[in-house]
């Protein structure tokens, strides 16, 4: 197994030093260096206790995230900021001391959107590193590192991005989260379980905050301060943009459209489980680098888009949530060619840019996964009903639209089934011969799911059952996806353990695809 990557030049440390660290660099600098603040204002404590993020890169700008909170754990909800607007002022530098300082502005935190800050910045140079900081009173932020997009249609000979998911905090310490900061990325995509909505308090000392079950925005908003609170978290943001989508725990546990799970009360009623994700919807923006387009609207928000990185990368990030039928009880329905897992329109928008682009790779950012998974050795055939196998027809009609269009390079990565796998996709899994039009990897957890292992039982039976799948592991980490011209290799890095901290890191399997060859090409170990 390969070793944990050599340390990256001191221009990332300060993204990784915390806010301590952030705050003692800045409040260095000659007072000249910055316009005094419009707002005065006194705060109780140090208001970037919660980090900063970047997100959403485009060729010309990126969006910046902060929230205030000095008390981020305020039983309010309100971080222990007044019920009033404060503004935040921003700066976007050519380098990480700030001496060649290329865009300012000011952006105005409200009470109503949680003091958060999301200032969407234009007028950057493409495929260009920069720092960025927030200023409020006489406070300053941590600094951030980012990366915009190249220019449209640019030759990118490679680029390099890790995905990750599942990140509960009360079943282990989010030590992978502390590699990925050290990893050298142009991008992050986080696939969802962001946090969870439980109110467990697990076995190692790491209690939800709220102890019970998420309803209200002031839970959301106590649940999210909790797990951005932890450093490894706050460095992972800090060192590269984030591209983000919600999947179930974001909201509640296998809900679907409109629909709570049958277990939760009382918002099996849908009028109220609209209540319950404005809330958490509303959070999640409110604590994420999400741009002005994305911001929710009662229960409603907007996760489908389209990023692009030069002629590489074709990003098109999923909503599998929102827009599904409920998942069923009867197996045998699953092929009913009503049943929606995308919706009409989100499935049409992405049929209709996959068919446009001219990238090489065209990567689908995925919530669960799409491959068909049987999970009983031997007879019946037994799937499980939330991921896309309980929607097979829709799978079919995205699958054969793929094929139809002539989408070269299709990629699709996935999270929500703590555990990696790598594995071919067939347009008739029921015939080891029919065409494979593509490549899934299934990413493992962050920490949900405890220690994990590298095989178990039903690792055993996927490999047995489902010839289509290619590598499996059951550990906890993340993935790295380096796209070249000719070539990609998805790197399994994972951690032996998540139930105390400092786990090493090391790269359990590299799996391979050739351009214009679908399918996995071969892993190496």
């Amino acid at each position: 197994m390969s070793q944990s990557p050599p340390m990256l030049p001191r221009r990332h440390f300060l993204a990784l030093g915390g806010v301590a660290a952030g705050a003692a660099i800045l409040a260095a600098e000659p007072a000249s260096a910055t316009s005094a603040s419009t707002d005065r204002i006194t705060l109780t404590g140090y208001a970037f206790k919660l980090g900063v993020a970047s997100g959403d890169p485009m060729p010309d700008g990126v969006v910046l995230w902060t929230r205030l909170a000095p008390d981020p754990l305020a039983l309010d909800g309100l971080g222990g900021m007044p019920d009033r607007a404060v503004q935040v002022r921003w700066e976007v530098a050519e380098d990480e001391r700030f001496r060649r300082v290329v865009r300012r502005g000011v952006e105005r935190a409200t009470a109503e959107w949680g003091h958060s800050v999301h200032a969407e910045v234009h007028g950057l140079r493409p495929d260009r590193e920069y720092w960025y900081r927030f200023r409020v009173a006489d406070q300053v932020s941590p600094v951030g590192r980012t990366r915009t997009a190249p220019r449209p249609g640019a030759a990118l000979q490679s680029l390099t991005f890790a995905f990750a998911s599942c990140q509960a905090y009360t079943d282990g310490y989010f030590t992978a989260f502390e590699h990925l900061a050290r990893e050298d990325l142009d991008l992050v995509v986080h696939l969802g379980d962001y946090i969870y909505e439980g109110g467990g308090a697990g076995s190692i000392g790491r209690a939800h905050l709220p102890a019970a079950e998420t309803f209200s925005l002031t839970d959301y908003r106590i649940r999210y301060s909790q797990y951005k609170l932890d450093p490894a978290l706050q460095a992972a943001h800090a060192t590269a943009p984030w591209v983000v989508a919600p999947d179930d725990h974001d909201v509640e546990n296998n809900w679907a459209g409109d629909h709570s799970q049958p277990d939760t009360e009382p918002d099996q009623d849908p009028a109220v489980f609209r209540l319950r994700r404005a809330a958490a919807y509303q959070a999640y923006y409110e604590n994420l680098p999400l741009r002005a387009s994305s911001m929710p609207r009662g229960p409603e928000m907007q996760v489908y888009r389209r990023l692009k990185f030069g002629d590489l990368l074709q990003l098109d990030v999923l909503d599998t949530r929102r827009f599904r039928d409920q998942q069923l009880t009867d197996q045998s329905l699953r092929w009913d060619p009503n049943r929606q897992m995308l919706g009409a329109k989100q499935e049409a928008w992405l049929l209709a840019g996959l068919g446009a682009s001219t990238a090489r790779w065209n990567v689908l950012g995925n919530q669960i996964f799409a491959m068909e998974a049987d999970h009983t050795a031997g007879a019946p055939e037994t799937f499980g009903m939330d991921t896309w196998d309980g929607y097979a027809a829709a799978r079919q009609r995205l699958f054969d639209g793929v094929a139809s269009r002539g989408v070269e390079n299709f990629l699709i990565i996935t999270g929500d089934a703590h555990r990696s796998v790598a594995a071919d996709l067939k347009l008739n899994f029921a015939d080891p011969a029919s065409r494979t039009i593509g490549t899934e990897f299934l990413g493992t957890a962050i920490s949900s799911g405890g220690n994990g292992a590298d095989m178990d039982q039903l690792g055993v039976t996927w490999l047995a059952e489902n010839p289509h799948m290619k590598f499996h592991n059951a550990q906890r980490g993340y993935q790295v996806c380096h796209l070249g011209r000719h070539e990609m290799h998805t790197d399994y890095r994972v951690v032996p353990f998540v139930n105390a901290p400092g786990a090493p890191i090391s790269t359990r399997a590299r799996v391979h695809v050739q351009s214009g060859r679908p399918g996995v090409a071969h892993v190496s170990a």
